[in-house]
This record gives C-alpha cells, structure tokens and sequence, in this order.
C-alpha cells in the first residue's frame, strides 16, 4: 500500500485543495465572519465528507454503480442548492463591521456532502481505485478514510484562511461586495464543472 499511499495523498491534495463548493463557502465565510464563525462549517465539511467515505466505502459504492441515476439526482440536486447559496452569498449584506451571525450552519454543510457532487465524485474515484477487495479491504480502506479526513482538515482550513487574509484589504464596501460577487460566481462556476 505504500506506493499507494503517496499516489492517493497527490489525488487528495489535487481533488480536495483545487476550488469547489466547500473551500469556495469556506473563503467566503472567513472573510465576511472570520475563523471562529466559520468553525462550524470547517467541521461539517471535515465530519460530513469522512462519514461520506465511511459510508461509500462500506457498501454505499454499490447502490451507486447499480443504480447511476442516483448519481444524477444527486447532482441536480445538489446543483440546486448551490445556486440557492450563490445568490445568498452574492445579495448577502455585510459591512466592514460584521457582527452578525454566519449564515452557513454546521448540519447544513454536514448533510450538504451527501449531496455535493464533488465529494462523492472524488470518493467513487478514491474508493474504487485505491480500496483493495479481499484480504486487505480493511487495511487499505482504514488508511483511504485515514488521508480523507486529513486533506479535509488541511483543505478547508487553507481556504478559510485565505478569505481571512483577503479581509485585510478590505478597505469599503465596494471592496466586500465584490469578493462576495466573485466568491458567488466561483460557486456557479463549480456547478458548470458538474456537467463538463
């Protein structure tokens, strides 16, 4: 499994740092709320994607490969609720002085992995190519979820601090309404990828 491991780690850095849904809400959020509020979404990316894995990995695979329409409500769905968050983000109202509370809660952004079409994209992928049947199911599958949950907690903080960062150049309003503009774009522009 060691060669594996190095080529599964590359995957995980490529699939999960590169822009999407979670990382793109994650800059979002840190800019306009900072760290502290955007902890709860950091969470239900990191809790929500690993019991993703779990789940595909311990049997979820196959409803999948059996029944691929699944797979296109899902994304349709998921879809759905991202356009709903771009135009939350895009016509959100927020100032230099933002004291309120962060819209993106911790159970929505849990349930939202079982929805999101990245995530179960790169976990098909993860799982089919990187999980051995037989003997070593258990080994491989420990270390699959084991990385999963690692490059979780490195790629969303990574954007969450850079939408921090980002803050410090936020010298008015227009500055704010523009990277919320952006941030809402960048989500439309994940769902055309969907369909690509």
């Amino acid at each position: 499994m060691h060669p594996e491991i190095i080529s599964l780690c590359f995957f995980m850095f490529a699939t999960s740092c590169s822009p999407g849904p979670n990382n793109v809400v994650a800059s979002y959020s840190g800019f306009n709320f900072g760290i502290i509020k955007t902890i709860p979404h950091m969470l239900g990316v990191v809790f929500g994607f690993t019991i993703l894995v779990v789940a595909m990995n311990f049997g979820l695979i196959n409803i999948f490969q059996n029944f691929p329409v699944i797979q296109e409500v899902l994304k349709y769905t998921g879809s759905l609720f991202l356009l709903y968050l771009a135009y939350k983000i895009s016509f959100s109202k927020n100032n230099l002085n933002n004291k309120k509370e962060n819209p993106v809660k911790f159970l929505e952004t849990f349930f939202f992995q079982f929805i999101n079409p990245k995530s179960y994209i790169v976990t098909v992928i993860m799982i089919s190519t990187y999980v051995e049947r037989g003997e070593n199911f258990l080994l491989t599958s420990f270390w699959v979820i084991c990385i999963a949950f690692l490059f979780a907690i490195i790629s969303i903080n990574f954007w969450t601090f850079i939408g921090r960062f980002l803050r410090r150049f936020a010298t008015n309003e227009k500055f704010i309404k523009r990277f919320n503009y952006v941030m809402s774009t960048f989500l439309v522009a994940c769902i055309a990828t969907f369909y690509l």
